[in-house]
C-alpha cells in the first residue's frame, strides 16, 4: 500500500469496510433485490503546503464524500463490480486535490463458501500521479 510522503505532500484518506446495498449482477435473480457490498477506498491525497489549522476546509471531507457514494451506489443497477469501481473512481478523482484513487467492490453474498469476490482498481487524477503542490 503507497504511504503518505512527506516530500510529495501527501496523506491518504481511508474508509474501510463501508457496506452498502447495490443494485448488482448480470443474473436475472440479482435483477430482483439489492446485494451488499463491501467498499474500500484509499485516496492520495496532495497537501496544500500550508500547516494544518483543524479546518475542514483544508482537508478531503470523508463524511461528503461517503454520501455521495452512498448516492452513486442507490442511483442504479449496474451489471459489473468493475464498472461500479470505475464509477467510484471517477467520482472520487473529481475533487482536484485527490491525486489517485485504489477502490476495492466486493460483493458479499455472490459465491457460496467465499466471503467476497470483487475487483480493485487504481486510478489516477487526469493531471497525472505526481501533481505539483499549488
Amino acid at each position: 500500500m503507497p504511504r503518505a510522503d512527506a516530500a510529495q505532500g501527501t496523506r491518504h484518506l481511508l474508509v474501510r469496510d463501508l457496506v452498502l446495498g447495490a443494485r448488482i449482477g448480470v443474473h436475472p435473480h440479482e435483477h430482483q433485490a439489492p446485494q451488499r457490498v463491501r467498499l474500500n477506498l484509499d485516496l492520495e491525497v496532495a497537501e496544500s503546503g500550508q500547516p494544518l489549522a483543524d479546518d475542514l476546509a483544508q482537508v478531503v471531507d470523508y463524511e461528503a464524500l461517503i454520501e455521495r457514494v452512498r448516492r452513486l451506489v442507490a442511483s442504479r443497477h449496474v451489471k459489473l463490480v468493475e464498472t461500479l469501481a470505475e464509477r467510484i473512481a471517477a467520482l472520487c478523482l473529481d475533487d482536484p486535490r485527490v491525486r489517485s484513487a485504489r477502490v476495492r467492490v466486493e460483493k458479499l453474498d455472490a459465491i457460496r463458501g467465499a466471503a467476497a469476490v470483487g475487483v480493485e482498481i487504481e486510478r489516477f487524477s487526469p493531471k497525472g500521479p505526481t501533481l505539483a503542490r499549488e
